[in-house]
């Protein structure tokens, strides 16, 4: 067991991740493994449930070929001469369903997840996903970022593309409050929004057993954002809210799979830190806007204390602008537009 310096109240029951190519057992039927991602967070957890005759999938990489040689070395390896029986994805988001068509296509595999997020996987896979025409790049524009770094961030969309397989054209919904039965055990759905917008997470009381997805990570905040298709989404709001719920669903003692990082016990512990994170940005922000009206652009260096890249920028754009979105619903911001059609908040 190792406990967590930042916060001693988090406990890692395993201390060190499985090497590329192996598999680590969590839990009785329950295995372990990592898969590569070309970004600042380097690896996506997948995690391998004992099925009937074989085992149920749970999120599936990108699709790189780092994700399909990741795939190959735990099938010839670990995995030679056993069965996939199906594979439950999260949510939409590349690292998690990116996968899903291939795995389909060379296992026979069913998919499972909730409607939402299925749909803004099909949505997101027609070319430039939603990060097209003007009316996005104006979303950009208004909010105060440069035509540049605008470009930039925008060419994010086709990303989708290059990095997911379609997903196949059947699936099996899935939502909140149902049971999913895998192999002799019973799964609850639990569902949340803000990182995505119903994505799913396991939950299996009996043996304290918790499937977080991306919904609660140990030593990262799961990335809250406002997209160009809904710019006035309260995303932060609904995530405050769906981590309240998810503390009084499941219990403090549960082992937390999450979909990064390591395994971790201190749910609560972990939901009211990330809770008093969000805050303290929003001081942030109110401590800003209070000394002159601000751009969500010029607000980035308040709430980012590092150099962001084209690929973090967007993320960090959206983030910001669920904060700002989360405070004007709650009275602490006004806007003040400007007279270049730029948008500035006060507080």
């Amino acid at each position: 067991m190792q406990h967590d310096p930042a916060n001693p109240a988090l406990v890692y029951p395993f201390a060190t991740p499985p090497a590329p190519g192996e598999i680590t057992e969590v839990a009785p039927g329950v295995l372990w493994f990592r898969l590569k991602l070309p970004f600042a967070l380097n690896h996506v957890n997948i995690y391998l449930i004992e099925d009937d005759g074989g085992w149920l999938v749970l999120d599936t990489g990108l699709a790189t070929d780092d994700g399909r040689n990741g795939w190959d070395a735990i099938m010839n390896g670990p995995l030679a001469g056993q069965r996939l029986t199906a594979m439950l994805v999260t949510h939409f988001h590349p690292d998690h369903v990116g996968l899903a068509g291939w795995l389909a296509e060379r296992y026979g595999l069913q998919l499972r997840m909730t409607r939402t997020e299925y749909l803004f996987h099909l949505q997101a896979r027609q070319p430039g996903g939603d990060m097209r025409g003007e009316a996005h790049r104006d979303f950009y524009r208004h909010h105060g970022l440069g035509e540049e770094v605008t470009e930039l961030v925008m060419t994010r969309g086709h990303g989708y593309l290059r990095r997911t397989t379609l997903a196949p054209p059947v699936y099996k919904r899935i939502q909140q409050g149902d049971h999913q039965r895998v192999g002799g055990r019973e799964f609850e759905i639990l569902t949340g929004g803000g990182h995505a917008v119903e994505q799913a997470m396991l939950h299996r009381p009996q043996e304290k057993l918790f499937f977080a997805a991306d919904q609660v990570i140990a030593k990262i905040s799961p990335n809250v954002s406002v997209h160009p298709m809904e710019p006035d989404q309260d995303a932060l709001g609904t995530y405050l809210t769906d981590l309240g719920a998810l503390r009084g669903a499941v219990g403090p003692d549960v082992l937390v799979l999450p979909g990064h990082g390591l395994p971790f016990y201190g749910l609560h512990a972990r939901i009211d830190e990330l809770t008093s994170h969000h805050a303290e940005r929003c001081g942030l922000i109110a401590k800003a806007c209070g000394l002159h009206p601000m751009t969500v652009t010029d607000l980035l260096p308040h709430v980012f204390d590092r150099e962001l890249d084209p690929h973090q920028m967007g993320f960090a754009f959206g983030e910001v602008l669920a904060h700002v979105n989360y405070m004007q619903g709650r009275g602490e911001l006004r806007e003040e537009p400007g007279n270049d059609g730029v948008m500035r908040f006060r507080t």
